[in-house]
């Protein structure tokens, strides 16, 4: 992903989500619906968490520097943490507690012509902004699934808009059901099961977006298919003979730290071998650009060294590498 972080997506969800929380406001004024009233704060905090969105890809643009050697990248990771906090916090408690409360007191929807128009003209709204979150998304998801293409991305705004933009688009159906069975039945008790719906929709997505950005706060390797085309790259180079271990670590996005220990021939002169380092150097950043900070350690292999896999618990860890660029 660019370093927009499909800001065209977020853009276009912020702008969907506007226009539908002062429409759903009107709603629930004119109505009474708990289920508009839920609906509303649900795209009150929608618009909140793309505003933290980009905040976090503005912020991640921010240059390294001394307290902060390998830059801002992550900032885009916990604004999108945030971003899950605050759908819980604000959109599944409240949609909660508003339930509760409309089916221990139901009463009547009134005029419920504004609620049908109103949602009505969010789901087309909200259908826009989904359709374009997917078309951003298509080029980068490739032949993966969905669900594979959220739990893979390393880039995290458009996952949460798609998730978000679903949440909302299953939300007003939930309320469309909840204000259309009030009105059919004449009981006030339904409205409040809608609104109960959305706010464990609400809930669910705010525990699979926590889940997902709580592991690119900790910290992701890259994935095995770059691994495999950074460890052909550095065997690539004519003085490696070949990778012993290698670790790699996202630090933001589209920036990567790499981290290997490399096997060297044992009458090597420094001369060679740091030839061979800059040459490594040289093939990892042309078959993988993410690769921005690179560490490499030349050492001789002995038969007890790990295989090269970074997933093998019995690696030995490397001693205290030297950086093999400092740009």
């Amino acid at each position: 992903m660019s370093a927009g972080g499909g800001t065209k997506a977020i853009i276009a969800a912020l702008g969907a989500n506007l226009a539908i929380a002062v429409a759903k406001f009107v709603a629930f004024l004119f109505t009474g619906s708990s289920s508009m009233l839920a609906e509303s704060v649900h795209s009150v905090a929608d618009s909140g968490n793309q505003a933290l969105l980009l905040l976090g890809n503005r912020r991640a643009r921010k240059r390294e520097n001394r307290k902060h050697p390998f830059g801002y990248g992550r900032e885009r990771y916990f604004y999108a943490f945030v971003v899950a906090v605050v759908l819980f916090t604000i959109g599944a408690v409240f949609s909660l507690y508003e339930g509760i409360e409309k089916i221990s007191h139901p009463h009547a929807v009134e005029s419920p012509i504004w609620a049908f128009g109103v949602l009505i003209f969010a789901i087309v709204a909200e259908g826009f902004s989904f359709r374009t979150a997917i078309v951003e998304s298509l080029p980068l998801k490739g032949e993966q699934s969905w669900v594979r293409f959220i739990r893979r991305a390393k880039a995290p705004e458009l996952p949460v808009v798609l998730l978000e933009d679903l949440g909302a688009l299953l939300g007003l159906i939930f309320a469309l059901f909840g204000v259309t069975m009030a009105v059919v039945t004449g009981d006030g008790v339904w409205d409040g099961v809608g609104t109960l719906m959305i706010g464990v929709l609400l809930a669910v997505i705010a525990v699979i977006l926590a889940i997902e950005t709580k592991s690119l706060l900790i910290g992701e390797s890259a994935a095995p298919e770059v691994e495999d085309r950074i460890c052909d790259a550095l065997e690539a180079a004519p003085e490696i003979s070949r990778v012993i271990h290698l670790r790699t670590l996202h630090l933001g996005p589209e920036e990567l730290l790499v981290a290997a220990k490399i096997a060297v021939e044992h009458d090597d002169t420094a001369a060679e071998v740091a030839k061979g380092i800059d040459e490594a150097e040289r093939r990892v950043r042309e078959a993988e650009p993410m690769a921005k900070v690179i560490y490499l350690e030349p050492d001789l292999y002995r038969k007890a060294d790990a295989p090269r896999s970074p997933v093998d618990p019995s690696a030995s860890e490397p001693s205290t590498p030297t950086p093999a660029d400092h740009a």
